[in-house]
């Protein structure tokens, strides 16, 4: 069997961006436990706003091409009013089923306060709305200014959740999902 892809995307276009940190650091995991990874950060990507009828606007080409390649997809993002964050908003709204069905899918975020928790289920209910397989193990880094210091996540129970969230990754990056969840069949904006 051939090693398996775990693609990393970053939902922060900050310069020292927490997320980046969190989601570097699970794709090190990822590579650790025998996956070829890519971190694909939203910052260095032309993705305007997305319009349907401009589906392949900027490098939303390369966008989906990775994500439809990759067996697992790491989603991070800073939380932003309770969710996740726009860039990211964004950047899923150019993938749907081609991309994302029946992918194992892990999800990193990291919030400035103690609570990212709701942030992650928003992402949960959109990845299960494209039929993907969510990984139950999820990363949280509240306090983020307080966990990471120079580049790195400096708590070690930060460290172990990151580092569980990538080698997870690995381990379920060919799992073999449920049958379809009612949220992905009646996801009728996925082929508008």
């Amino acid at each position: 069997m051939s090693r398996p892809t775990v693609v990393g995307i970053v939902g922060s276009l900050r310069d020292e961006s927490y997320t980046r940190i969190g989601i570097a650091r699970a794709l090190d995991a990822a590579a650790s436990t025998g996956a070829e990874t890519e971190l694909l950060d939203l910052r260095d990507l032309d993705l305007p706003v997305f319009d349907a009828d401009a589906r392949e606007a900027g490098d939303a080409p390369e966008l989906t091409a990775a994500v439809a390649d990759a067996d697992s997809i790491l989603l991070g993002t800073p939380v932003y009013h309770g969710s996740y964050s726009a860039p990211l908003k964004n950047a899923l709204d150019y993938c749907g089923f081609d991309e994302f069905e029946n992918k194992t899918v892990g999800l990193l975020a990291v919030a400035g306060g103690g609570f990212p928790i709701t942030a992650l289920e928003h992402l949960r209910s959109v990845c299960r709305s494209l039929n993907c397989w969510v990984i139950p193990h999820q990363a949280a880094v509240p306090r983020a200014r307080n966990s990471i210091a120079e580049g790195e996540i400096a708590d070690a129970d930060i460290r172990e959740r990151v580092d569980r969230l990538g080698e997870e990754a690995v381990q379920y990056a060919n799992i073999e999902p449920d049958p379809p969840c009612l949220e992905s069949t009646e996801n009728v904006g996925a082929d508008d």
